[in-house]
């Protein structure tokens, strides 16, 4: 196990946990804004491709990339969920104190994190056709979606350990350095997409190459920035195995619930198709611009999780619920503001991307009705944050999986067949409702029940002479 490097080298994981002090309030605001700017640099860049492939003048190329996306975003929900697990546990660790624990998990979930998304990409190639055929792509756009994918997934390797660190910094709220990991990809491939692209007439395959430059980037800064704040110890094959049952126990139920999501879009996507190509290329337009505009709620739900981690491993449950509290009015003010700019923006938006007919109708609705939407939305991710990092994984799946079949597929049929595309939308957007609310009444129940469990494992009081017994001593991760 490697030695902790100077204090001067920044944030550590023997370092106390800095979570435990100070507005909870503040500490929400700052890691969701420095995750936020990471994270949307990703999503702008993917939204600027969009930009650049319709700017090609082909409506099909558009709806081909769009294909494409979805599929490639099984394998980064289950990145992501491989990065909540390791978050949880690493936080946790720093919490209670075990910085040399912290930097062996963190080793652990690094490599179990590469060998998934290695089975993933083993799995997805072969099977990418009828994936496809499934969600929709047609003679017309097929081609185009497959060649895309031979050439992204293979990246995921490089995307992965990416993710991975940037979670790791997050967890030790190394906020500044978790952020330069995405951003700086997303800079990156701002400057050759449209290089590749049109430069060198590369088109759709342009975009693809971008891509994998841009996870290649991902990886070396956030290799730069574990290695400098020392939060990785030299991983071994029997630490790999051996922690491999505590990260699953978390990973499993997480990327189970992160892949909920990427199945609805799929069905999305599926009940548009019927449409025509034209409604799958403004799918596609508003699947792009969601992350774009409430990108904020992503970061936040990924941000808070250390907060809670560390403030439970303290035994901490006040902060705990104030962490929720700050969450849903961060939540609330952020889609407000956001709501406001996309119905100001929308029409100068719908000519950016030369949305004509039923594409630019099911643009514009989504425009008018999102911001309600996906307040809800962000409840149902602050609660799962809360689920995945105080050990009720299994709630986090349960719930979204919950808002992507039953919320989502009859709610979707139901709306297209009475509205077309703009009810496909509607529809999902009630389902989403009523699963935000139940989310979040659900998570403070859970910060209830780890406090009573807390409480009941404390012994009866000592005499005075005795020394007390600290609840955090008590309470299990």
């Amino acid at each position: 196990m490697r030695e902790p490097r100077a204090a001067a080298t920044g944030t550590t994981a023997n370092d106390p946990g800095r979570f435990l002090s100070g507005s909870i309030l503040r500490h929400v605001v700052v890691m969701s804004a420095t995750g936020s700017i990471g994270l949307m640099a990703i999503f702008v860049v993917d939204l600027l491709s969009l930009l650049y492939v319709s700017q090609l003048g082909d409506p099909k190329l558009t709806a081909a990339v769009g294909f494409a996306t979805i599929v490639q975003f099984f394998g980064i929900a289950i990145t992501i969920g491989l990065m909540i697990a390791a978050g949880a546990l690493v936080s946790r660790a720093i919490g209670r104190g075990d910085g040399a624990r912290a930097r062996r998990l963190a080793a652990s979930a690094t490599i179990h994190g590469i060998l998934a998304a290695a089975l993933f990409v083993a799995v997805t190639l072969p099977l990418m056709r009828p994936a496809l055929t499934f969600i929709g792509a047609d003679a017309d756009t097929l081609p185009v979606a497959e060649r895309f994918l031979w050439i992204v997934l293979p990246s995921t390797l490089l995307m992965a350990p990416g993710m991975m660190f940037s979670g790791l910094l997050r967890a030790v709220g190394a906020a500044r350095q978790a952020m330069y990991v995405t951003l700086g990809g997303g800079i990156v491939t701002a400057i050759v997409d449209p290089i590749l692209i049109f430069g060198c007439g590369l088109g759709v395959d342009g975009a693809a190459i971008a891509t994998c430059i841009a996870r290649a980037t991902f990886a070396l800064i956030g290799f730069w920035g574990v290695r400098r704040n020392d939060l990785v110890a030299r991983p071994t094959l029997a630490d790999v195995v051996a922690d491999a049952p505590e990260m699953m126990r978390i990973a499993l139920p997480a990327v189970l619930a992160n892949l909920a999501p990427s199945v609805a879009s799929a069905f999305i996507a599926h009940a548009v198709a019927q449409f025509g190509a034209l409604a799958v290329a403004g799918n596609v337009v508003v699947d792009r611009l969601t992350p774009v505009a409430f990108g904020g709620l992503f970061a936040m739900s990924g941000s808070v999780g250390p907060i809670l981690g560390q403030n439970w491993g303290a035994g901490r449950f006040d902060r705990m619920r104030e962490v929720l509290a700050s969450g849903a009015l961060v939540t609330a003010v952020y889609t407000g503001v956001v709501w406001a700019l996309l119905v100001v923006l929308r029409e100068p938006l719908r000519a950016l991307f030369e949305l004509q007919g039923v594409a630019a109708e099911l643009f514009l609705f989504f425009c008018l009705v999102s911001g309600p939407v996906w307040f809800f939305v962000g409840l149902l991710f602050l609660s799962n944050a809360a689920f995945n990092n105080l050990g009720f994984p299994f709630l986090s799946t349960a719930l979204n999986w919950g808002r992507s079949t039953l919320g989502t597929m009859p709610p979707a049929l139901l709306g297209g067949a009475m509205y077309g595309p703009a009810g496909v939308i509607a529809g999902v957007g009630i389902g989403s409702v009523a699963f935000g609310i139940a989310a979040v009444a659900l998570a403070w129940r859970t910060i209830g029940t780890l406090q009573a469990r807390a409480r009941a494992a404390v012994p009866p009081p000592e005499p005075p002479a005795c020394e007390p017994v600290r609840v955090e001593e008590m309470v299990r991760g």
